[in-house]
């Protein structure tokens, strides 16, 4: 669930009045998850789990050309079926090559991703020949751990070649970012043990069965990380039924708790009354045009809103958004809500947010580009923004209200003008750079295909009229000298490509 929308988690459960009481329905369980593997033997467990060697190659943002960056790193997996080794997305992230190692051998063995979801940190790998592994348990996986459970961390941290078991308590069940992919949050279980470097991937044991995935530390406190837990991994294993990973779906609506009590007595709600205020609907998802600013959401799917926006699923207190967490495209989820005093139900279909990967890191692409007479164009996401630091205030507003002003509907892509490669056609430019592109010869830029498309038309025009927003004063090039400009600049600054359209 995408970070752009608020969550806050606090805990308050209270009785409801008549009013409120009459919206909560039965809940509905979440959907059934699945059990794909077969039973496993305590004694061969160690046996399945698996050390994995990536070489990888990080794109360079700055110079969308250029090969990126060479490095490395190690990370665990572990057999849950036939050739099917589960571990972290960062593990294997931007990997050109992946070798894995089984307990107790020397022998690396080949692999490749078969599916990866950066927006919950988890992969499915398929090695090149299974024979050497067949032998070994498909590792099962269990229930949710409770509060106070033991459980056992298996990976192969830095430091070592060995397998290393660590035993942790679970102290927390909370709803929180997923530093891989920045800007997801989902369900993760807190344990008293350190997650290392290298446990990345690794299974996390209860009882002879997989509870989690060890997957991110906590680095302003020793012995405490976070797993990935079984409900999040079972959808990932649901999703990639069909053959492909089709991301998560969105509630989309940014809830704000009812704690003030001014607040409440202007939404005439009693101390006891549930439920949460529906703050803002984005624009195009999945609750615009049923839900409304100012409505007061009661419950979701019959499980009761508190007044800090947490449900009550299996005897644990989490986020209300745990609901569609659970969900797929197209699946309903039944609303109860007041609006100015009056009990509704409301059903709204889910369906994915794309927009909202602008906020997400990207991986496994390179960079999208185009290049004319010296200048280079990028499509603005997360990589970009951090890697050109931009100053320019209209741009960063752009980016910030990407979502929130519906600024998707009309460009897919906001264009930026990222580098000026000198030459002389495009002398005395360089306070374009940095500034989204407004037009091309008068025409609304809607993304970086379309700019591409602008700047390389079939009819040469007699000028190129570029306009950037911030920037009163046009760029203009002569149409009868680009051709030459651009590839004299590709020449001169060793640009391997002239363009990049497609991941």
């Amino acid at each position: 669930m995408s970070e752009i929308f608020i969550k806050i988690a606090a805990a308050l459960t209270l009785s409801a009045s008549p009013l409120v009481a009459q919206l909560i329905a039965p809940p509905a369980e979440p959907n059934a998850p699945i059990t794909p593997l077969v039973k496993s033997d305590p004694k061969n467990i160690y046996s399945s789990v698996v050390r994995i060697e990536a070489a990888t190659q990080v794109p360079d943002y700055t110079t969308p050309w250029s090969a990126g960056r060479f490095s490395g790193g190690i990370g665990t997996g572990f057999i849950i079926g036939e050739n099917q080794i589960l571990t972290n997305a960062h593990v294997v992230s931007n990997a050109r090559r992946l070798l894995v190692t089984m307990h107790g051998s020397a022998r690396k063995h080949p692999a490749k991703i078969k599916y990866i979801a950066h927006d919950c940190d988890l992969a499915l790998l398929e090695l090149e020949d299974f024979k050497p592994f067949a032998h070994l348990q498909h590792l099962e996986i269990g229930d949710m751990p409770k509060l106070e459970d033991q459980v056992r961390v298996i990976g192969y941290p830095v430091g070592g070649d060995r397998i290393s078991i660590t035993r942790g308590v679970v102290s927390r069940i909370d709803f929180r970012p997923y530093s891989h992919s920045q800007v997801d949050s989902h369900l993760v279980v807190q344990i008293d043990a350190a997650i290392n470097p290298g446990n990345s991937g690794g299974p996390v044991l209860q009882d002879g069965k997989v509870v989690g995935v060890a997957f991110q530390g906590l680095r302003s406190a020793d012995n405490t990380g976070y797993i990935i837990p079984t409900p999040v991994i079972e959808r990932f294993l649901t999703d990639i039924k069909t053959g492909s990973y089709d991301h998560y779906v969105e509630l989309g609506l940014v809830d704000f708790p009812l704690h003030n009590p001014a607040m409440r007595r202007k939404f005439n709600l009693k101390a006891d009354d549930p439920g949460v205020l529906v703050a803002a609907v984005t624009p195009d998802g999945s609750c615009e045009g049923i839900l409304e600013v100012g409505d007061i959401l009661v419950a979701i799917d019959g499980n009761q809103v508190d007044s800090a926006g947490n449900i009550l699923i299996s005897g644990e207190k989490v986020n209300l958004n745990e609901i569609a967490e659970r969900k797929f495209d197209g699946d309903e989820v039944k609303l109860s809500i007041l609006r100015n005093g009056q009990a509704m139900e409301k059903t709204i279909v889910l369906k994915p947010f794309p927009p909202a990967r602008m906020y997400a890191a990207t991986y496994d692409q390179q960079p999208l580009f185009t290049t004319f007479s010296g200048l280079v164009f990028q499509p603005l996401n997360l990589n970009l923004y951090a890697a050109s630091k931009f100053s320019n205030a209209r741009l960063r507003r752009l980016y910030a209200r990407y979502i929130d002003e519906a600024i998707f509907k009309e460009r897919k892509d906001i264009v930026v003008l990222t580098r000026i490669l000198n030459d002389p056609i495009n002398a005395h430019l360089g306070s374009h750079a940095g500034l989204a592109v407004e037009s091309i010869n008068g025409e609304k830029v809607r993304d970086i295909e379309h700019a591409h498309q602008l700047l390389h038309p079939a009819e040469m025009p007699e000028f190129f009229i570029i306009k950037c927003e911030g920037n009163p004063r046009p760029i203009i090039i002569p149409g009868d000298e680009a051709a030459e400009a651009s590839q004299r600049t590709l020449t001169r600054y060793g640009v391997s490509k002239s363009h990049n359209l497609k991941h």
